[in-house]
C-alpha cells in the first residue's frame, strides 16, 4: 500500500447496488480512486494509518443513473418556452444543457441516457463540449430518434431516408451515436384510458433496425406502448422498452425471458395529475379559467388511471423478474432534471420494490443499459464513485433530497462547478 492514496469511510449502511440487503456499519478502503476493501468495521484487520472519514449516520449507495432524460428541453409547463426549447440552435442550448447536467450532479446523478432531440443537440454538447473534470456526468446520447413520417416524434426525431428504410438509414448515418432510439406508438390518451395506437414499425421493419444497429455495436432503446407496438420490438430483439405502457402480461413475460430492460417513466404521470390538479383547483379557486380547462378534471383522473395500471404492471415485472431500470423522461413537462428521479425511485418502491431494488434499478441496471464498462456498484475493484445520504434505508426515497455527500473515484466533490451557467435567453428554464 506505500505509496498510494488511501481514503478510508464509516458507512453507517451500504446499499451496494447488486439488489442485496443493507448492510450496517460498513468500512470502505478506498485506494487510488477504487475500492480496495469493504469490512465490518469490527472486523479483524480493518485497521490501519489512514483516518476514517465518518459517514456512521448515512446511508452509502452507487451513484445515480437516470436511464431516461432529454437534456435539449426543461420541465417548464410555459408552451412559449417550450417552443423556443425545440427550435433553439446549439449555441444557445449549450449552457442550458451544462446547467441541467449540474442539477444531476448535485440530486446525485452521475451518468444520464439521453433519447434524442429533433437536432441531436445532447450529442453535440457530449461530443464537443462536455469535460469530465468540470462536470463528471457520463452522457449516453441517441442523437436524432428514428420515427415514422407523419406519426409520432418529430421533436425528437427524423423519418428514415427516402428509399432507404429504417435499417438502411440507420447504417448510412453520419451520427456517431451511443445508441439507437426507434420511436414505435404514439403516446398515452389522459383523456381516453388504454387507448392504443398502431406502431410505426412493422415486426420486419424493426428486426432488421436492431440487426443494423447491433453491426454498429449498438443497443437500441425503443419508445413503445400497447401491446403490439412492445411485442414487435421485443421479438425483434431490442435492448430496452421505453415507457410501455399498457403492454400487457404477455409482453412482460416475453421480457422477462429475454431479459429486455424496462424503463417505466411512470413519474410522468404524477407530473401531470400535480399540474392539472393545480389548474383545477385554481379554477375552482376563482381564476379565470383558460381555454380547454374544461376538460381538465376528465384528464386528471386519466393520468391517475394510467399511473395506477404501471405501477401495477411495475409489481408484476417485478414479480416475473424483468429488469426495470429508472428513467424520468425528464425534460417532460413538470418532469425536472435532477430532481425528478427521486421522484422515479419512490415511485418504484410505491409498486412494491424494495429499497435495495429500486436503487438497483437506479445504479446497475441503468449502469448496464449505457454499457459502462465499470460503474452502477459498491464492490471491491470498482470506482469509488457514490453519494451518501442522511438516515437509514428506511428514509428512502425521501432522504435522497438530503444528500451529505458525492464521491467521484475517491474525491468528495466539491460541488464548485468550474462551468459558468447563464440563464438570460428565455429558453432555459
Amino acid at each position: 500500500m506505500l505509496g498510494k492514496d488511501i481514503i478510508r469511510l464509516h458507512a453507517g449502511w451500504l446499499i451496494d447496488g447488486s439488489g442485496r440487503p443493507p448492510e450496517n456499519d460498513v468500512l470502505i478502503t478506498i485506494a487510488d480512486g477504487r475500492i480496495q476493501r469493504l469490512a465490518g468495521v469490527d472486523t479483524p484487520g480493518s485497521g490501519g494509518i489512514a483516518p476514517v472519514e465518518d459517514l456512521s449516520r448515512c446511508t452509502v449507495m452507487p451513484g445515480l443513473i437516470d436511464s431516461h432524460v432529454h437534456l435539449f428541453m426543461s420541465g417548464t409547463h410555459d408552451l412559449v418556452v417550450r417552443e423556443r426549447q425545440l427550435e433553439a440552435d446549439f449555441d444557445t442550448v449549450r449552457e442550458a444543457i451544462t446547467r441541467r447536467l449540474g442539477k444531476c450532479l448535485e440530486n446525485g446523478i452521475i451518468a444520464v441516457r439521453d433519447g434524442g432531440d429533433r437536432h441531436g443537440h445532447a450529442l453535440a454538447y457530449k461530443q464537443e463540449v462536455l469535460d469530465p473534470r468540470a462536470l463528471p456526468v457520463a452522457v449516453s446520447a441517441a442523437g436524432r430518434a428514428w420515427r415514422r413520417g407523419k406519426r409520432y416524434g418529430r421533436l425528437i426525431g427524423r423519418p428514415p431516408d427516402p428509399g432507404r428504410g429504417l435499417s438502411g438509414s440507420i447504417r448510412n448515418s453520419r451520427e456517431s451515436v451511443d445508441h439507437v432510439k426507434i420511436v414505435n406508438s404514439g403516446l398515452n390518451s389522459l383523456v381516453r384510458f388504454g387507448r392504443e395506437t398502431p406502431p410505426q414499425f412493422s415486426l420486419e421493419e424493426m428486426t432488421a433496425a436492431v440487426a443494423a444497429a447491433k453491426e454498429m455495436g449498438l443497443k437500441t432503446m425503443v419508445h413503445a406502448n400497447g401491446r403490439v407496438p412492445v411485442d414487435i420490438a421485443v421479438r425483434a430483439g431490442c435492448d430496452s422498452i421505453e415507457h410501455g405502457f399498457f403492454m400487457g402480461r404477455d409482453n412482460l413475460e416475453r421480457m422477462a425471458e429475454r431479459q429486455v430492460v424496462w424503463v417505466p417513466t411512470a413519474g410522468t404521470m404524477r407530473a401531470y395529475i400535480d399540474f392539472m390538479q393545480k389548474r383545477v383547483d385554481g379554477s375552482r379557486g376563482g381564476e379565470q379559467p383558460a381555454a380547454g380547462d374544461d376538460i381538465l378534471p376528465a384528464a386528471v383522473e386519466g393520468a391517475r388511471r394510467n399511473l395506477e395500471h404501471q405501477l401495477e404492471q411495475i409489481s408484476a415485472a417485478a414479480g416475473l423478474g424483468v429488469p426495470i431500470a429508472a428513467g424520468t423522461d425528464a425534460g417532460s413537462p413538470g418532469v425536472n432534471h435532477g430532481t425528478f428521479l427521486h421522484e422515479e425511485i419512490g415511485i418504484l418502491m410505491e409498486a412494491g420494490l424494495s429499497v435495495q431494488a429500486a436503487v438497483k434499478s437506479a445504479t446497475s441496471i441503468g449502469a448496464r443499459l449505457l454499457d459502462m464498462a465499470q460503474g452502477g456498484s459498491i464492490e471491491k475493484g470498482a470506482p469509488a464513485t457514490f453519494i451518501a445520504v442522511r438516515g437509514t434505508p428506511e428514509a428512502m426515497p425521501q432522504s435522497l433530497g438530503a444528500i451529505d455527500a458525492l464521491f467521484i473515484e475517491g474525491r468528495r466533490w466539491s460541488g464548485e462547478s468550474r462551468c459558468r451557467i447563464t440563464n438570460d435567453r428565455g429558453v432555459h428554464a
